[in-house]
């Protein structure tokens, strides 16, 4: 259990103050945290109340988007980037995530949208190093494709990963986005030392209208989640596991219910 990280985004209408709390008194190392809720109360404030509580941050989810057609666009894109890349620091955690963004309106040129990423990765890695912070690419299913992520597997994640030395650019391995893969466990064995990060929820049906919002407590979907966390840990992994969970019905319950729920889904599920 000293693996366990609540991704804030799991009860993401609890404050940062109440998830920060929750996770402390029950006695846990990790909690992730979201961009937008540490910019609401400051990076800054934010870096103090975590560290002042105990926890380590295990990521920052999350930044990238870096697929536009415009010039100047994809120029404010890499400098949000950058102040990604700075929260990252200022909260103390190594790991940032990337989502690389869709295909440009208007535009099915998918080949050069995966450019963009890698033009992306390729300005603001050397500067993440010198922070002391890695690029986490992460594959979003490939029902997200079009409009979210055009990097759709683990295997293309690691094809824009290696272009980079691995203490600049890694990989995510999550669990809802990942586990319809026939290559995903010879993927992860590639992987290595790239998995920045592991990220468990459970994929369930039927899928709701809003599939950005379909994920499931751990052990009520699909998903070998155990099986998945172990072959990370074969391929050297052994960092925080993060609860990551997307679903109305969740954000809508008590905090602390679904705090208590997720604890000990992992606990049989996954740990």
């Amino acid at each position: 259990m000293n693996r366990y990280s609540l991704n804030q985004a799991t009860t993401k209408y609890w404050s940062l103050e109440e998830v920060v709390a929750a996770s402390a008194e029950a006695g846990l190392s990790w909690i992730g945290l979201w961009r937008e809720p540490i910019q609401e109360y400051g990076v800054e404030r934010s870096a103090k109340l975590v560290a002042d509580a105990g926890l380590r941050v295990s990521s920052l989810c999350r930044s990238g988007f870096f697929t536009a057609t415009d010039a100047a666009e994809r120029r404010t894109r890499i400098d949000d980037n950058r102040r990604a890349i700075d929260e990252a620091a200022t909260v103390g955690t190594g790991v940032l995530i990337l989502v690389s963004g869709g295909l440009p309106t208007g535009s099915r040129d998918i080949d050069g949208a995966r450019e963009m990423v890698r033009d992306g990765l390729a300005e603001l890695a050397p500067y993440a190093e010198e922070r002391g912070v890695r690029l986490a690419v992460e594959a979003l299913h490939p029902m997200f494709c079009s409009d979210r992520c055009v990097v759709s597997s683990l295997g293309g994640a690691l094809d824009l990963a290696e272009q980079f030395p691995a203490s600049q650019v890694g990989v995510v391995v999550d669990a809802y986005h990942l586990w319809w893969d026939a290559e995903l466990y010879r993927q992860i064995e590639r992987a290595g030392d790239r998995i920045c990060s592991y990220q468990v929820s459970d994929w369930v049906v039927p899928l709701p209208a809003d599939t950005l919002l379909g994920r499931g407590m751990m052990g009520d979907g699909s998903i070998e989640l155990r099986r998945m966390r172990e072959a990370c840990d074969a391929a050297g992994y052994d960092g925080p596991v993060e609860v990551e969970i997307f679903n109305q019905d969740l954000w809508n319950a008590p905090g602390q219910e679904v705090f208590d729920l997720a604890l000990a889904s992992y606990r049989e599920h996954v740990a």
